[in-house]
């Protein structure tokens, strides 16, 4: 990669019709962009912020992810095991991360705070000691995940089977731990 950005900010710019460049960006602003369906794959991004940007179904395969913001944004469809794994980090905040793929990742002390993560794949990720804070986690895949020490407590919605993934540690609401148990298919009164 030979070009570098550094300090940057885009605004309102539409990446779709005029595809971001391949290179390195560090410490840049992405403040409202359109990123959909487009691609960002091959480029490396360190301590960039995503703020209200569109990147549903955005070509992410080989890019570096390091210390990433996104907030407010739009990530539905977006394939994060297809990133370069090497010292993968982001915080997602208020984000939608429908239909997302965090399959064999290691997310370990990651932090979801108020996201849609409505069927997503966690199978085989290393969640332990990540919170999902006030996240809506519907029919997302929870198999052979580590989430040892992970906190589930203002969270809804999931359902896995504690038989398939490793709880030690985690922690629960008791309004929802019964997500826990629907793989019995039992009734609660």
């Amino acid at each position: 990669m030979s070009l570098s950005i550094v300090d940057r900010i885009f605004k309102s710019e539409d990446f779709v019709s005029t595809p971001l460049q391949k290179g390195e960006y560090d410490c840049c602003i992405f403040d409202n962009c359109n990123f959909a369906e487009g691609d960002i794959s091959n480029s490396s991004f360190m301590e960039c912020e995503f703020i209200n940007c569109n990147l549903s179904n955005v070509n992410i395969a080989h890019a570096s992810l390091k210390e990433i913001t996104f907030k407010d944004c739009k990530l539905t469809g977006a394939q994060f095991h297809k990133c370069d794994p090497f010292l993968l980090s982001f915080k997602p905040n208020n984000c939608q991360l429908n239909f997302a793929s965090f399959y064999n990742l290691n997310l370990k002390g990651i932090k979801f705070t108020d996201c849609n993560l409505q069927n997503c794949d966690f199978t085989q990720a290393n969640l332990s000691k990540a919170v999902f804070h006030n996240c809506d986690l519907k029919n997302s895949q929870f198999d052979q995940t580590n989430l040892k020490d992970t906190d589930f407590r203002t969270s809804f919605n999931y359902t896995f089977n504690p038989e398939h993934n490793q709880l030690k540690g985690a922690k629960f609401s008791k309004d929802q731990v019964l997500g826990l148990l629907s793989h019995l298919r039992i009734k609660i009164d």
